[in-house]
């Protein structure tokens, strides 16, 4: 069962116990307050308008019944990412994913930052207050990441080591300050700092893998690559498989739930198939992916 992956989630807790796992650690869910997320949701169902493509919501569930999906998954612990669209917003969503990472125990305490005067000084509050992941929404957010409001923030995530998980790339659509060359210059002043590149960098994964290559605190997150509904859209490249060798510590399970158009097994069926595709991978690599690594950056027991 190992390589081909779990072919349902019904399947996924047996095909993890058998990589020897206790359970997953996935470092990029989304949890956000009920009227942000209906929000969300509206926006995807109009995806045809945005994307040229449906995206139906594969667990469009209240907040109880979600957390319960993750919990039968054998989900041990993830980070619920919250992001602004527009300044204000950013403060208050931090302090409800701190709320959040306290009355859910599988959820870890996250933050996220807008580039706003009170940027420095709310990030700084999070991260005391046991933020343990961060997310940077470039393209949703519309702002540039090298605004100087967001340099004291970065200084600030680099030096206490919190990663933050950074949506830069063109994908789904190109933004006002996406692309991997806008990130890479936060990442030539600050670089110490913790980033995964969410989707690892969709489209631009040659770029994104290179970033990885040149800095030692650079990650992918595996969130909609390789799978089906993002292969008709924008594939990975032919040797992406290959370029993950000797990169094995470096990747990070990610999934979007639950604002995804199909199940979680299926992401863990391409990162199972891209372990299956290279003796330099092999079930090393999916015990690093799907839990060593991503507990490692969380700071979580062993």
């Amino acid at each position: 069962m190992s390589a081909a992956g779990p072919e349902s989630d019904a399947d996924v807790p047996g095909w993890v116990r058998s990589l020897g796992l206790p359970g997953l650690v996935d470092l990029h869910v989304h949890f956000l307050p009920e009227r942000v997320m209906a929000k969300v949701w509206s926006y995807f169902d109009q995806a045809e308008k945005h994307y040229g493509t449906p995206w139906p919501i594969h667990y469009r569930l209240p907040e109880d019944e979600r957390l319960a999906v993750l919990r039968s998954l054998g989900v041990l612990r993830f980070a619920p990412l919250v992001y602004p669209h527009k300044p204000g917003m950013a403060e208050w969503l931090s302090e409800w994913a701190l709320e959040f990472g306290e009355r859910v125990p599988e959820a870890v305490p996250t933050g996220t930052l807008y580039p706003e005067p009170a940027a420095a000084s709310y990030v700084d509050s999070a991260v005391r207050a046991g933020a343990r992941c961060f997310k940077a929404h470039v393209q949703v957010g519309a702002y540039d990441p090298r605004d100087d409001l967001l340099d004291k923030a970065w200084g600030t995530l680099a030096d206490a080591g919190v990663p933050v998980v950074v949506h830069c790339g063109h994908g789904p659509l190109r933004g006002a300050h996406t692309g991997l060359d806008v990130f890479g210059a936060v990442l030539k002043r600050h670089p110490r700092l913790t980033a995964v590149l969410a989707h690892a960098g969709m489209p631009e994964y040659g770029e994104a893998v290179e970033l990885v290559r040149r800095y030692p605190r650079v990650y992918l997150d595996t969130t909609m690559v390789g799978v089906p509904f993002t292969e008709a859209m924008m594939p990975k490249p032919a040797d992406w498989v290959a370029s993950l060798a000797g990169l094995g510590d470096r990747v990070v399970l990610g999934t979007d739930f639950p604002n995804i158009p199909y199940s979680y097994a299926t992401q863990l069926r391409a990162v199972a198939s891209w372990a299956a595709a290279d003796d330099r991978l092999g079930e090393q690599f999916l015990r690093q992916v799907l839990h060593d690594t991503p507990a490692r950056l969380l700071g979580l027991e062993p």
